[in-house]
């Protein structure tokens, strides 16, 4: 599970969906939620979370994709086994993991120091806990 240290940025709400958007490494991350925590408010400092098999890459990427956050990144460790390749992605101090196909690493043809893109569904972050309020 990957952990991002992030500041929410604001909220919208409508009945019980939230968009919540955080501040990343100034990236603007954005999550959708059923429920939030009532603790939760712009300025609160929290730990989000997300699973590694629910981190796309893109390399030379250049289009538009309804992937709401796109993290710029950098390849700091590739095991390729198998079926699968675990591909760790390094912004700053922090480390982003991804689970993709072996096949699909090998097709990317993705190497140590390669410039990335994370991509994530807003629906596959959420917030594991509160840092500060």
């Amino acid at each position: 599970m990957s952990k991002l240290i992030a500041i929410v940025k604001s909220i919208d709400m409508v009945e019980n969906l939230n968009i919540v958007k955080f501040n990343f490494n100034d990236t603007v991350l954005t999550m959708m939620s059923l429920d939030l925590n009532n603790n939760i408010e712009v300025g609160t400092k929290v730990s989000l979370a997300i699973k590694p098999t629910h981190v796309a890459i893109g390399k030379g990427f250049n289009g538009i994709v309804s992937y709401s956050n796109q993290i710029k990144t950098t390849i700091i460790d590739i095991d390729n086994g198998k079926l699968l390749s675990v591909i760790k992605l390094g912004v700053d101090e922090t480390i982003i993991e991804s689970i993709i196909t072996a096949q699909s690493s090998l097709k990317m043809d993705l190497n140590v120091g390669d410039s990335v893109i994370a991509l994530i569904k807003a629906s596959e972050i959420s917030i594991e806990r509160i840092i500060e309020c």
